[in-house]
């Protein structure tokens, strides 16, 4: 493995870059290179760190909640506050949308299985189906 694959895409580096500073503004491609440089650093350092916990927790994989146990321990408190946030919210909206889901499947709409998109002939009888356990309005 190469040094450049195991950067981040600088390409997504400048435009996240970009973002931040005035549209006006110019960035070299020696900046773009320092901050991918960085920013990759940066990543494998946290990674590293709850890769060891989940390790000696004999887990294999790394989730959000290792991610913000490392940015804590490492003492980047700011970046843990705002992974926090972002879990919570996450979380949040998992959680609505698994129970829109649960209400749309109680009031008789099926969802559809991965059997009709691969298979064009089902369509129709699958279309019949809602139509029958929908109300009177939707026949308008």
């Amino acid at each position: 493995m190469t040094d450049e694959d195991r950067l981040l895409p600088i390409a997504n580096v400048g435009r996240l870059m970009k973002q931040i500073l005035p549209s006006n503004a110019k960035i070299s491609k020696e900046a773009k290179q320092t901050v991918q440089e960085c920013a990759t650093e940066f990543i494998s350092f946290v990674t590293c760190e709850a890769s060891d916990k989940c390790h000696r927790e004999n887990r294999k994989t790394v989730n959000g909640d290792d991610i913000w146990w490392a940015l804590s321990t490492l003492g980047l408190d700011n970046y843990a506050d705002a992974v926090g946030r972002h879990l919570h919210k996450y979380r949040e909206a998992e959680r609505e949308r698994a129970e829109h889901n649960k209400s749309s499947n109680d009031s008789g709409i099926e969802k559809e299985p991965n059997n009709y998109r691969s298979d064009p002939q089902n369509q129709p009888t699958k279309f019949l189906r809602v139509l029958e356990k929908g109300s009177s309005s939707s026949a308008r």
